[in-house]
């Protein structure tokens, strides 16, 4: 299911479905929203976005509340969430999933955001997008994730990487499939259970924080996939960026717990998750890996009418 793309004069709501917007965040906030407005948009805040009312956010409530009223205003074409954080799942119980799929619209959002974009595509079939959060369009140092915002959106480009990005390949072939993933430890979390997305044929793209996530739990986070046998169902796998001060890298404790037995292809780029370039990558749009290509994975459909 696709939302309608942007056009001069829409209006982007924002909601805050992980950590509260604090006083501390509005000057890249505020810059964030000069930046929509001198491209021709307007800004509106879901009410919550400030609670703190649990002493570590606002309540479940609350961030379903935001999330309902911006799906519900026909007003708001797409919704951003406002910042990383730490329990945005909180919310899944609270959605109402129908009230989603009658009102598709663009929500993009990257790290914590995770959780809610790969669940609301799994349980209504919208395309959702992993890109920057409304904080994080300028609190890098290149307009990168911004620009390709709204070249996805309102310029309706379906390319995921610019000229001077580069691929590198883990494991050579060729493979189609549905894209889905986003940061891996919140990942993990999405692979059994009563919110368990469905990973059959698809394609995943993964990236981590390392100063969050040192090597030895990246090698958790995979196990996990693994013994979850995940690794049986999917397709390829695209990796995105992860910094470790010990050097070592993703696509190494990746191979180490594969043990050498991979039968897709899996890439290597540095242009998603936490880092200043961000492409902005739709979850539930399919997608085909080729590491004979320079740029090894295109989408193979729209991601907006």
């Amino acid at each position: 299911m696709l939302a309608k793309g942007l056009k001069k004069g829409d209006y982007i709501g924002v909601i805050a479905p992980s950590d509260p917007i604090e006083e501390k965040n509005m000057e890249d906030i505020d810059k964030s929203v000069k930046l929509m407005e001198n491209a021709g948009y307007h800004v509106v805040f879901g009410k919550n976005v400030k609670s703190n009312k649990t002493g570590y956010g606002a309540t479940a409530k609350e961030k379903a509340d935001d999330i309902y009223q911006m799906f519900k205003d026909d007003k708001v074409k797409a919704i951003f969430c406002a910042k990383g954080g730490y329990n945005s799942n909180s919310v899944f119980d609270k959605l109402d999933y129908e009230l989603i799929k009658n009102n598709p619209k663009i929500i993009c959002g990257f790290s914590d955001s995770t959780s809610i974009l790969n669940i609301i595509y799994e349980k209504t079939g919208l395309i959702t997008f992993h890109g920057p959060t409304f904080k994080s369009l300028v609190s890098w140092d290149t307009l990168y994730a911004f620009e390709s915002f709204i070249e996805r959106m309102e310029k309706h480009n379906l390319s995921l990487a610019k000229e001077d990005d580069e691929f590198i390949t883990i494991n050579e072939g060729v493979a189609e499939g549905v894209l889905i993933g986003g940061n891996l430890n919140l990942f993990t979390n999405l692979i059994d259970g009563k919110y368990k997305v469905n990973t059959e044929n698809k394609i995943l793209f993964l990236e981590d924080l390392g100063v969050e996530s040192p090597p030895g739990m990246i090698s958790n986070f995979f196990y996990r996939l693994k013994q979850n046998n995940v690794f049986d169902k999917i397709n390829g796998i695209w990796l995105g960026n992860y910094e470790h001060e010990s050097g070592v890298t993703i696509e190494q404790i990746l191979l180490d717990v594969l043990e050498g037995k991979v039968n897709f292809p899996i890439i290597k780029s540095n242009n998603f998750g936490h880092t200043d370039r961000k492409v902005v990558i739709p979850i539930g749009t399919k997608a085909k890996i080729d590491t004979s290509k320079k740029v090894k994975i295109m989408l193979q459909e729209n991601c907006v009418l």
